[in-house]
């Protein structure tokens, strides 16, 4: 049996880790997050401007809806690509050229909208544009959140910025409501640009600290492959996905429709478009302020499960309800689903990988949370359009109960406890002659001695270990036992080249690191397990073998 009693302790926890505010203290965290509230802000002034003046100049379901797809599908799109970019270069130029790219295309509206050239089909063009360009900044702006706390801040920190967008998004729709009542399209679309401008302004000082590598950096085509490669091995994040899946493809109907509700069913106006989706916003301060205490209740997944109940109830509300009174205490709710929801899966996906992929990582995220509002906007527009407003929505608010149901199994819960930090003690292989980086393939072996009573609980473990291998660089992984001495196993695992491998020794977390003390204590011999690699492609042809102990 294994003697957890070897195994080295988990990280205590720090100060400041139970606090929800603390890391506002941080002044690079609290500037940076001020910054993205006030670009949030311009974003839902923008979204506004563009929705109402699609609903105005066509007052098809499909345009309108059109115009919210047109924001979220370069996500789908580009996401993915933008998370590998994120993870290999610098973070803080990157940054700053999709903030100065959506500068410009806003500034295109507000020119085009001010001289009555916008034609419907340019606004969905630069809609798309400059979902384009945040398509190319979340995963790396939501990767920097880890720059600018401690580790211990960072479930508080991504919590915060949960707040933030929907400070934003109570208060962006109802001043950019009052925008296009009073001023009009190209006022909302000026101060959106104006928003980018202090985002731009904010990174230009930002004096990121330089990040020390041994290894060079991943060239895309490689990185891209490990972030994918990660995914299909993360449990955790895997579960994120999945639940994330199941919730915003149906929450979608009430962002894409809303907007006809208030114009075709309540005969209102921006204004009241605005303040709709003021109630929404405030209701997700409010469910975030309150959320810690729910937090130490239950868990992050029965509160999703309650939360995308909660969703599905305010979509039949939507569907049924015509006064704006009653309908604004449906929309606060929402808010409070919504942002219970969002924070959980948010929370969870940042915690549940380390950081070397954590920008890839997040934009798979991301990637199904706008798969699943683009694809959810146009489906419910084409619904609405052939049948009802009120159809769509309750076929929305029934598919939400389902999917809560069916992604229940999907466990999300206690990623914080999960120590991602990297091990940094796995020895470097000592070497007989120089490798080059581009060696190979590797073939590496790790021989163990297991007394034939601990085989079962040997198997298990070094099974979650071939995971790991997997999951950080290997394409190919077993293990075997050695027919005439039993109890002797070995196991190997190899990798495409001599680089991937040293990779793989930088990617070693705390937690793998515990795995491998574990292994060790069924291990029973005086030396440690014997480990060898065998490298191929040498310019003689032999295959130079290199010792280490892992």
């Amino acid at each position: 049996m294994v003697n957890n009693t070897s195994l080295p302790p988990k990280a205590a926890s720090s100060p400041g880790e139970g606090d929800a505010w603390a890391p506002l203290r941080e002044r690079m965290f609290r500037t940076m997050w001020l910054a993205i509230l006030g670009s949030n802000i311009g974003t839902w002034i923008n979204d506004v401007a563009a929705s109402w003046v699609m609903a105005e100049r066509t007052g098809s379901p499909l345009m309108v809806a059109a115009v919210q797809s047109a924001t979220t599908l370069p996500v789908v799109l580009f996401a993915l690509a933008a998370g590998t970019l994120a993870d290999i270069v610098d973070r803080r130029r990157y940054l700053m050229l999709t903030q100065a790219w959506m500068c410009v295309v806003a500034l295109s509206l507000a020119a085009l909208s001010h001289y009555q050239l916008l034609s419907p089909w340019g606004l969905v063009a630069l809609t798309f544009a400059m979902g384009s360009g945040a398509a190319m900044a979340m995963p790396a702006q939501a990767a920097i959140v880890s720059e600018l706390v401690p580790r211990p801040m960072l479930a508080p920190a991504v919590a915060l910025n949960s707040i933030g967008i929907n400070i934003a998004r109570s208060i962006g729709p109802a001043v950019g409501g009052l925008i296009v009542a009073r001023l009009g399209p190209p006022w909302a679309f000026a101060l959106n640009a104006v928003s980018f401008s202090l985002m731009l302004f904010v990174l230009w000082r930002w004096r990121r600290a330089p990040l020390s590598a041994a290894l060079p950096p991943e060239h895309f085509g490689t990185g891209l492959r490990a972030g994918l490669r990660y995914a299909a091995r993360a449990g955790r994040l895997q579960a994120v996905l999945i639940k994330a899946g199941g919730f915003f493809v149906f929450a979608s109907a009430a962002t894409a429709l809303l907007p006809l509700v208030v114009r075709q069913e309540l005969h209102a106006g921006a204004g009241g478009y605005g303040l709709l989706l003021g109630c929404v916003g405030i209701g997700a301060i409010a469910g975030a302020l309150w959320l810690p205490a729910l937090r130490a209740r239950y868990d992050r997944d029965h509160l999703v499960f309650m939360a995308s109940l909660a969703c599905a109830a305010t979509l039949a509300g939507l569907a049924q309800i015509r006064h704006p009174w009653l309908l604004g205490a449906v929309m606060l709710v929402n808010g409070l689903a919504w942002i219970t929801v969002l924070s959980s899966l948010q929370i969870a996906a940042q915690t549940a990988v380390p950081a070397w992929v954590r920008a890839r990582a997040l934009s798979l995220y991301i990637v199904v949370f706008s798969l699943g509002m683009a694809a959810g906007s146009l489906g419910w527009g084409a619904l609405a359009q052939r049948s009802s407003i009120a159809t769509a929505l309750w076929v929305a608010a029934a598919g939400t109960v389902i999917a809560a149901f069916a992604v229940r199994r999907a466990r999300i819960a206690g990623t914080e406890q999960l120590d991602l930090s990297p091990a940094g003690d796995w020895p470097q292989p000592a070497l007989g002659t120089p490798v080059e980086h581009d060696r190979g393939p590797v073939l590496v072996t790790v021989q163990y001695r297991v007394e034939p009573a601990e085989h079962d609980a040997f198997l298990r473990l070094v099974c979650e270990l071939g995971n790991v291998r997997r999951r950080d660089g290997a394409v190919m992984w077993g293990v075997a036992e050695d027919a005439a001495t039993p109890g002797l196993w070995l196991e190997y695992f190899q990798v495409p080249s001599w680089l991937e491998h040293l990779r793989q020794h930088e990617r070693v977390t705390a937690d793998d690191r515990r795995l491998q003390h574990a292994l060790r204590a069924l291990h029973r011999d005086p030396q440690p397990p014997l480990v060898r690699h065998y490298v191929g492609g040498g310019a003689t042809g032999g295959l130079p073998q290199a010792h280490s102990d892992i």
